[in-house]
């Protein structure tokens, strides 16, 4: 029995220290790419300084020395890789790069000509540890304008708070995005829908709703038992958010905003915090996701409440980036009109 005991703890120590002598590996490896395609970089856009009047000199000298490198080297040094070596370096030289992030990450990210939206992408990827699948997923579903729209006080600091941070979390309104994309069930816009079959549809893709509620959630589970003198109501879908210290309760509505929803999650909040909580658990957290908001005035409908409740619209497709894009300088423009009228 004792042997057993000490070969499990021999297995488990060797274990780790090979798994991490293989991150550390990989790290460096890494590391030693990223430096060295800045430097690559660097050199190219060196010598075209040398050769600034010789307006063909960049496409021959590109072509030529992809050409040479690839025969040398094998792939990788094509003439649209070497230009994103000449960006890497140009946008990140002098920089601190992340040793989560590997070349493919940096070039989805130099796709982003705006600074503090690339900014924030790379602060977001590194700190959730995303994918190259997963960051061009976030890109694509324009992630940065729907947080600075979701809250309703887009400013200027707001943008500069993301790019220099991320998206923070630190109270309930955080975690609140307006809207959620559900693009990755795959279903068609518009299409009729029963809410037992959007709940199926997200329970099946549950790693990559968590991954479109955002940071720090964990999947409790669906229809969950909230009991009242005898009389069994079901939660849509629970999921606990570890940062906040929160359960999120959330009710699906394939149908827009009724203020009569409010009511029934705020019962359900009412429940949780009172017979499901733990000492050190914090106040449980409401979301209803409508297909719309529709002509109901959310500061009456939510209005008043002990419980935190939040209505967000979800779409099943791809939002339009130039909408939301339009949206967030509207609102920064507007804000600024109002200062500048101050003075």
């Amino acid at each position: 029995m004792t042997n057993d005991i000490i070969n499990k703890e021999l297995v488990n120590k060797n274990e780790s220290l090979l798994k991490n002598a293989r991150e550390k590996v990989v790290r460096e490896v890494n590391n030693t790419l990223l430096i060295t395609y800045m430097e690559i970089g660097k050199a190219i856009v060196e010598d075209e300084k040398l050769h600034i009047e010789d307006i063909e000199y960049e496409n021959k000298s590109l072509r030529y020395l992809s050409k040479v490198l690839t025969n040398k080297f094998g792939k990788g040094f094509s003439r649209w890789n070497l230009n994103y070596m000449i960006s890497f370096y140009q946008n990140y030289s002098g920089q601190t790069l992340s040793s989560h992030l590997g070349w493919s990450h940096y070039c989805e990210l130099l796709s982003i000509s705006d600074k503090d939206k690339r900014s924030f992408y790379e602060k977001e990827c590194s700190n959730a540890r995303w994918s190259v699948r997963e960051l061009r997923r976030q890109i694509e579903s324009s992630l940065y304008e729907r947080l600075l729209l979701s809250n309703g006080k887009t400013n200027k600091e707001k943008v500069l708070e993301l790019a220099l941070k991320g998206n923070e979390i630190n109270t309930p309104e955080d975690i609140i995005k307006d809207p959620y994309v559900f693009e990755f069930l795959g279903l068609p816009e518009n299409k009729p829908l029963m809410e037992s079959d959007l709940e199926e549809s997200l329970i099946k893709q549950i790693e990559k709703f968590i991954l479109e509620l955002g940071k720090g959630f964990m999947f409790v589970g669906s229809q969950q038992r909230v009991t009242y003198k005898n009389v069994h109501y079901y939660v849509d879908m629970v999921f606990y958010n570890k940062i906040l210290k929160s359960y999120v309760l959330i009710e699906l509505k394939t149908s827009q905003f009724m203020p009569e929803a409010v009511g029934q999650l705020n019962m359900y909040l009412n429940y949780y915090a009172a017979e499901v909580n733990d000492e050190y658990d914090n106040a449980p957290i409401g979301i209803i996701l409508c297909t719309d908001k529709g002509n109901v005035n959310l500061e009456y409908a939510l209005g008043g409440l002990n419980n935190k409740i939040f209505a967000s619209k979800y779409i099943t497709v791809l939002p339009k980036k130039e909408e939301l894009i339009k949206q967030v300088e509207m609102i920064i423009n507007k804000e600024k009109m109002m200062v500048d009228n101050c003075h």
